[in-house]
């Protein structure tokens, strides 16, 4: 640490919580060009504060929308993170390797999502994947991986001891969590991030949290749209202990890349270094006129579309139509949800080092999609997940 560091955290160590929030707020509440930047340890400190609620709402809420105003560090991404880390207690799940491929938290609303199949799909492809995220989320209170898979008829694990069995299940080998197991006290923090309204910096860091420890390496599979994430996305990985980090630009800003424009990834095992690979929908057979599944019409005004709010009819809607394209391209229908499928499993299979090029791995995708593996081990989480929950009761 340099000196002026030293010499902020020597000052605030001894500080009560309120007086320390108080001194935080000051630093990073004051405008463009007046604001301080957070040493790692205060952004950590301030965040666990917040997270175990003994700020108050308003001060807790200030914190996460002056952050994102002044633009947060790396520092201040990876105290966070660790303050978020500091609430967690691994759970173990008997699988060497793991792979988390998280979407964004607030959904989509401009094209129908099929990343919530991905899993079953790459499971039984032979990875372990899990994926986690929540109901709904602010701002965009979009259909998520949980809407869909609700849906589509999908019981959920609620304890991540179920989740582990489940990833653990040969004939399985995928599961979701929802952000209430995997995360608790963040999950706790919904209603103020749905009252501040903003898009707070949790919105980045949330992809990163690493719940469950399996016997050799975790990897964080996610998306991205604008150019600077990839780098933030990397550090943040290895900030939470991800052996690497496979960072995709895909729809939305989900792992789907588009399926009429060129795109590209990112991979990186150390936080820092990260590798480019270029995509094309044409490396794995795929011409379309449009870049992601179709909304139905009765979803494609934009009248419609532009309804932002918790609870958002929309998206339930759009979830539905989800469920059903979905689970059509499982039980081996062509068409754009297959061939989202296809493409976005290929990309993983060839980036986690389980298929020697592009069109290997689309082989690979197609053949579960075809022989029905991918539907089974799909419907295989859900009886487990209800068999789980009947045994608890």
């Amino acid at each position: 640490m340099d000196k002026l560091t030293v010499a902020i955290t020597s000052m605030t160590q001894h500080m009560t919580d309120d007086e320390f929030m108080r001194d935080v707020l000051q630093r990073i509440a004051t405008g463009p060009t007046l604001s301080k930047d957070l040493p790692r340890n205060d952004a950590r400190r301030a965040m666990r504060i917040v997270l175990e609620q003994r700020a108050d709402e308003v001060q807790a809420g200030l914190f996460l929308i002056a952050l994102r105003m002044k633009r947060e560090t790396d520092e201040e991404l990876a105290g966070i993170l660790e303050a978020i880390h500091a609430g967690i207690t691994p759970h173990p799940v008997k699988v060497d390797d793991l792979v988390v491929l998280v979407d964004p938290y607030d959904g989509y609303l401009r094209s129908t999502p099929v990343a919530p199949f991905l899993p079953a799909v790459l499971a039984a492809c032979g990875l372990k994947v899990l994926t986690h995220g929540v109901h709904s989320m602010g701002p965009k209170f979009g259909a998520t991986h949980e809407q869909v898979l609700t849906a589509a008829a999908m019981t959920l694990p609620t304890e991540r001891a179920q989740a582990s069995a489940l990833l653990e299940h040969d004939n399985c080998g995928w599961a979701c969590l929802s952000q209430t197991q995997l995360a608790p006290e963040l999950a706790g923090l919904t209603t103020l991030r749905t009252r501040i309204v903003k898009r707070p910096c949790l919105t980045t860091i949330e992809v990163a949290v690493n719940s469950l420890k399996p016997h050799k390496a975790v990897h964080l599979v996610t998306g991205f749209v604008h150019k600077p994430y990839p780098p933030v996305y990397a550090r943040l990985a290895s900030t939470g202990g991800f052996a690497s980090s496979i960072v995709i630009r895909g729809i939305e800003g989900g792992v789907v890349p588009s399926l009429t424009q060129a795109s590209r990834y990112f991979t990186s095992t150390d936080g820092h270094t990260l590798t480019q690979a270029d995509l094309a929908p044409s490396q794995v057979g795929i011409q379309r006129q449009e870049r992601a599944v179709p909304l139905p019409a009765s979803l494609s005004s934009d009248s419609v579309r532009s309804v932002k709010s918790p609870e958002n009819p929309f998206a339930q809607q759009l979830a539905e139509h989800a469920a059903e394209v979905g689970l059509a391209a499982l039980a081996g229908e062509p068409g754009y949800a297959r061939d989202s499928l296809v493409y976005a499993g290929a990309v993983i299979l060839v980036a986690r080092g389980a298929a020697a090029n592009l069109s290997h791995g689309a082989d690979q995708v197609r053949t579960v999609l075809d022989n029905a593996q991918a539907n089974a081990h799909f419907r295989q989480a859900g009886a487990m997940a209800s068999a789980a929950i009947d045994s608890a009761y």
